[in-house]
């Protein structure tokens, strides 16, 4: 029967660690291994993997080109036309953009012209284009600026 103490590992399994530098029978005595000379048969030798022999890096040879503002805002972009899937009797918010899925995430919010708007509804977000805001108030909507 088998229980916890006669259990066995598979044959093969289990191996026995490499004893290097142990005399010249064991098979890796003498250099352990490592080869004749060179950086890594030093001790304490070990280099990162992007190190490239003493050549200029890669990261070094590229030009630098451009900036990247981290100021910036990025705004989520709805156009008038997806408004009209939106059946909803009070004003249109970010929270019911978001749960109705136009938009990923409720932060910044601009809404822009393209297309045409049914009926009249109260929008409200951080930003309107000048076409999306004369659309909205043609159909006798209301554009809310957060």
């Amino acid at each position: 029967m088998l229980s916890l103490s006669n259990l066995k590992a598979a044959p093969g399994v289990k191996k026995n660690r490499k004893r290097v530098g142990r005399g010249i029978g064991s098979g890796t005595g003498k250099t352990s291994g490592k080869g004749q000379k060179g950086q890594k048969s030093r001790s304490g030798a070990g280099i990162h993997p992007w190190f490239e022999g003493g050549q200029m890096s890669l990261q070094r040879r590229l030009p630098k080109r451009g900036f990247t503002n981290i100021f910036k805002k990025e705004y989520e972009i709805i156009n008038v036309s997806q408004l009209n899937s939106i059946s909803q009797d009070g004003p249109i918010t970010p929270e019911v953009l978001k749960e109705k899925g136009l938009v990923k995430k409720i932060g910044l919010i601009k809404i822009l012209g393209n297309g045409d708007l049914g009926s009249a509804v109260t929008i409200h977000a951080q930003k309107f284009s000048r076409s999306a805001e004369d659309k909205i108030n043609k159909a006798g909507g209301k554009a809310v600026v957060i």
